[in-house]
């Protein structure tokens, strides 16, 4: 039998008469990375606060690295690094003074040893004594990464991490999560970039607190039922909103100077477009993004519901 680093089951959150979180269900396997996606509000950071045991579910339950989620919560705590949305650490600190503050609130042991080692891994130790709150988004970014991992968890719970920071301090970071799983970390993030979602092992979906997708990127897409086509040719970029009203498309967006259009039924999709002179279609394959579209496109808004 396979032992899931997180295993929940009917996980639900509710603020009065709204459901924030809807009978989700979620399971990882231990050394994975699972991108965590959907629209602001969907739920995702309510139920990674959950797992980590920082807020208790109305109803459903789970193991978290074999403990139960609502007996254990302190040891569960113990072992998983939780990065929230916003820089959390202390600005007027420097890196090594914010390390070490992290260090002593865990009780490491050698806490100096501990500090020198998340420095060294992470980049940090030409940085050590400038002030928090003089670093780029990325370097924060790096700094909030490395506090998390400084008394080694065995899940790392990571909500929008690079939001805000550029290109490349968005690959550095992914890098080093890459290496963290590696080394048998089990991580959860969360991402609206779509670059990223598809650097992850697998993919959970949520919108409106209810799971739409579960599996690695292909199998989503393939399960989909979407079939795409690209469009060339002169103007093609400006045919989106026209398309956009035709039978049989359910979606179309610029891409450049061409057009991207998607539907269920190929034929109607077809049909639907071989009246647009000048363009050259060809058949493409439907993008993680478009399958994210249409599930929000499609979702019942159940926020308001209690249930």
């Amino acid at each position: 039998m396979t032992e899931y680093a997180v295993s929940v089951r009917d996980l639900t959150k509710r603020y009065g008469p709204r459901t924030v979180v809807d009978h989700i269900a979620l399971d990882l396997l231990p050394g994975r990375i699972c991108g965590f996606l959907g629209p602001n509000g969907s739920g995702k950071t309510t139920v990674l606060r959950m797992i980590c045991g920082l807020l208790i579910p109305d109803a459903g339950g789970g193991s978290v690295l074999g403990l139960d989620l609502a007996r254990d919560r302190l040891q569960i705590k113990a072992q998983i690094g939780y990065m929230t949305q916003r820089f959390g650490l202390f600005e007027d600190l420097t890196i090594r003074e914010n390390l070490r503050f992290v260090a002593d609130v865990h009780g490491l042991d050698d806490a100096r040893a501990a500090v020198n080692g998340a420095l060294d891994r992470l980049g940090l130790a030409s940085r050590a004594d400038q002030l928090a709150g003089s670093l780029s988004g990325g370097w924060k970014q790096r700094l909030a990464l490395a506090a998390c991992v400084l008394h080694n968890p065995r899940i790392l719970l990571l909500d929008e991490p690079t939001a805000g920071v550029d290109p490349q301090a968005r690959r550095d970071f992914w890098d080093q999560i890459h290496a963290l799983a590696n080394d048998g970390v089990t991580v959860l993030v969360s991402t609206h970039y779509m670059d990223e979602a598809e650097r992850c092992h697998d993919i959970a979906y949520i919108a409106y607190g209810a799971m739409l997708a579960r599996g690695t990127g292909a199998e989503i897409i393939a399960a989909s039922g979407l079939f795409a086509l690209t469009g060339t040719g002169p103007d093609a970029d400006r045919l989106a909103h026209r398309l956009q009203t035709l039978p049989g498309v359910d979606t179309a967006a610029a891409f450049g100077a061409s057009i991207h259009v998607c539907g269920r039924d190929a034929n109607a999709l077809r049909a639907a477009v071989a009246g647009v002179a000048g363009i050259d279609w060809h058949v493409t394959a439907p993008t993680l993004e478009d399958v994210f579209i249409d599930l929000m496109r499609t979702a019942p808004d159940n926020s308001l519901i209690s249930r």
